[in-house]
C-alpha cells in the first residue's frame, strides 16, 4: 500500500518512480542501472532494508511505512529537494540492519520495536503454515488426531485419518520452529547474520525449558546484545577472518546458553507457566475485559506493532493450548477481521462519503477482512485516521468482548471465515464479528457524515513541483 501511494503521488508530480518491495516472500532487486539513474531514494519500511548499501551515495529519505502511505507527495518533494542541494548518504554502512535504518535521532525504543518486528515478521509464515496444517488435521481427523501414531510407523494411503495425522504432524513440527525463529531473527535484526546462531540456540533452549514465547523474546535480545558486544572488541588481524564463522558463534552461543539455562530461563519459565494458568482460568468479567483490550490493540494500528503484539500473544498461547488460550486466539482473529469488513460495508451503504479510490478499495476489503487481513483497512485510515481508527477500535472492542463472552475457541492461528468449522460456537462467533462490524460501520458513517468540509480529502494532496525527476523506492 505504501508502494501504491508513492507511485500515485509520483504520477501526480510527473516523477518517474520505480519501486522495490521487500516482503517475507523475498524481493526482486532493482536493476543497478535504474538505481544509478535515480536522482534520489525513498526508504519506507518498518523492518530493516536488505542490501541497503546498493543505494549508497544517493540523496535519501528514510521513513516508516505509515509515512509512505500518509504523505507520499511530501516524501517525493523532500528527496527531490535533497537532490537539488546535492545531499548524499555515506558510501558505506557500518551498523547492524536495524541500526542502519531510520533517522539519526532514532531512539532505542524505536530500535527495540524494529528488532521485535523483525522476529515477528519472519515467524508469521511458520505460524500460518504450521497452524493451518494442524487445524486441517483436526478438521479431517477430529481432535483425537493428536494421539495418532507417527506416520512413519503407520500410514494408509486410502485412510483419511492417516492423511489427517500426516498434516497434523507436519504442522506440529513447523509450529515447533516458532520460538527459535522468533529469537533468531530478533538477534538478526540487532546484529546481522552473526546473531542467527546464538539466537536460534537461545530459542531452542527456551523451548526445552518450557520458557515459551516469552523465553524466545528474551533469548533473541540476549543473543543480539552479546554479539553486538563481541563485535565491538578489537581483535588481532589474523583472527578477523574466523570471527564471523567460528569465534562469534562459539562464544555467543555459550554465553546465551549459560544465561538461558542457569540465570534467566527458570524465572521466565515460571512466568510463562503463570500466564498459561491465568489464561486457562479466564472466565466472566476478566475474560470480557481481556477481549476488549485485545480488540482495541488489534484495531489501533491495523497490522502495526501493537496489532502484532496482540497477535503474537495469542499465537504464543497455541504452543501449549488450553481453553483460555483458544478463547484468546478466537477473540484476536475476530477483532482483526472487523476493520476491513466495516470499511467495505461503509463504502457499500454510504458510498458518497468516500472517494472513488476508497470505494474500489472497499471491494477488496470484503475479501481481506473475511481472510483476517486487518491491513485491508489501512488505505481508509491513512486518508482519514481521526474518524476511521476510533471507529475500528470501537468495533474491535465489541467483537473481542462478545467472542470472550460467548466462549468461542479457535485452534487455527489464521484463516478468517475459512476456518469457521474449527471454531467453537461458530454461530455466536459470527454474531460477534457482525456486531463489531456494524458498530464500526455505523460510527465511521456517522463521523464522516458530520464532517463540515466539502468532501473527503485524498491522501497525498500536497502541492509538488512538476519538472521531471527520477526516484527509486525500497518499501
Amino acid at each position: 500500500m505504501a508502494a501504491e501511494a508513492l507511485e500515485q503521488a509520483g504520477n501526480n508530480a510527473d516523477t518517474e518512480l520505480t519501486v522495490e518491495t521487500q516482503g517475507s516472500a523475498g524481493f526482486t532487486r532493482l536493476d543497478p542501472a535504474v538505481i544509478a539513474a535515480a536522482d534520489g531514494v525513498i526508504f519506507a519500511h518498518d523492518v530493516p532494508v536488505r542490501e541497503k548499501e546498493r543505494f549508497a551515495g544517493k540523496p535519501t529519505v528514510d521513513v516508516n511505512v505509515k509515512a509512505g502511505i500518509n504523505r507520499p507527495a511530501e516524501l517525493i518533494a523532500e528527496v527531490r529537494a535533497k537532490a537539488a542541494r546535492g545531499e548524499v548518504t555515506s558510501s558505506a554502512a557500518k551498523g547492524s540492519p536495524v541500526e542502519e535504518t531510520g533517522g539519526p535521532g532514532e531512539g532505542y525504543g524505536t530500535k527495540l520495536r524494529k528488532w521485535l518486528m523483525s522476529g515477528v515478521s519472519y515467524m508469521v509464515p511458520f505460524v500460518a503454515a504450521g497452524g493451518l496444517l494442524i487445524a486441517l488435521g483436526f478438521a479431517i481427523g477430529g481432535y483425537e488426531i493428536n494421539k495418532a501414531p507417527s506416520v512413519i510407523e503407520h500410514f494408509a494411503w486410502t485412510d483419511t485419518t492417516s492423511w489427517a495425522a500426516l498434516m497434523f504432524q507436519i504442522g506440529g513440527l513447523a509450529f515447533g520452529f516458532l520460538v527459535p525463529v522468533l529469537a533468531g531473527y530478533i538477534a538478526y535484526g540487532m546484529a546481522d547474520r552473526p546473531g542467527l546462531v546464538p539466537g536460534f540456540v537461545g530459542g531452542a533452549i527456551a523451548v526445552a525449558i518450557d520458557a515459551g514465547f516469552l523465553g524466545g523474546l528474551v533469548a533473541g535480545l540476549l543473543a543480539g546484545a552479546v554479539v553486538m558486544a563481541i563485535q565491538k572488541l578489537k581483535v588481532p588481524a589474523p583472527l578477523r577472518g574466523i570471527m564471523p564463522v567460528v569465534v562469534i558463534p562459539l562464544i555467543s552461543s555459550a554465553v546465551v546458553g549459560f544465561l538461558m539455562f542457569l540465570v534467566v530461563g527458570e524465572p521466565i519459565a515460571k512466568l510463562q507457566s503463570g500466564l498459561t494458568d491465568w489464561l486457562s482460568g479466564l472466565s466472566g468479567a476478566n475474560a470480557i475485559i481481556l477481549g476488549v483490550i485485545l480488540g482495541l490493540m488489534m484495531c489501533f494500528d491495523l497490522g502495526g506493532p501493537l496489532n502484532k503484539v496482540a497477535y503474537a500473544f495469542a499465537v504464543g498461547g497455541l504452543a501449549n493450548p488450553n481453553e483460555g488460550s483458544l478463547k484468546v486466539m478466537a477473540a484476536v482473529m475476530a477483532a482483526g477481521m472487523v476493520p476491513p469488513l466495516a470499511m467495505a460495508l461503509a463504502t457499500t451503504v454510504r458510498g458518497r462519503l468516500f472517494t472513488k479510490t476508497e470505494r474500489e478499495n472497499g471491494k477488496a476489503a470484503w475479501v481481506l477482512g473475511a481472510s483476517f487481513i486487518t491491513e485491508g483497512a489501512i488505505p481508509f485510515a491513512a486518508a482519514d485516521p481521526l474518524r476511521v481508527i476510533p471507529s475500528a477500535m470501537a468495533g474491535g472492542a465489541v467483537t473481542g468482548a462478545l467472542s470472550m463472552a460467548f466462549e468461542c475457541t479457535l485452534r487455527a492461528p489464521h484463516g478468517g471465515v475459512f476456518v469457521i468449522p474449527l471454531i467453537g460456537n461458530p454461530f455466536l462467533y459470527l454474531v460477534a464479528v457482525l456486531a463489531g462490524t456494524a458498530v464500526s460501520t455505523g460510527l465511521v458513517v456517522l463521523l464522516k457524515g458530520l464532517r463540515k468540509t466539502a468532501g473527503p480529502a485524498k491522501a497525498g494532496d500536497v502541492a509538488t513541483e512538476t519538472d521531471d525527476a527520477k526516484v527509486a523506492v525500497a518499501a
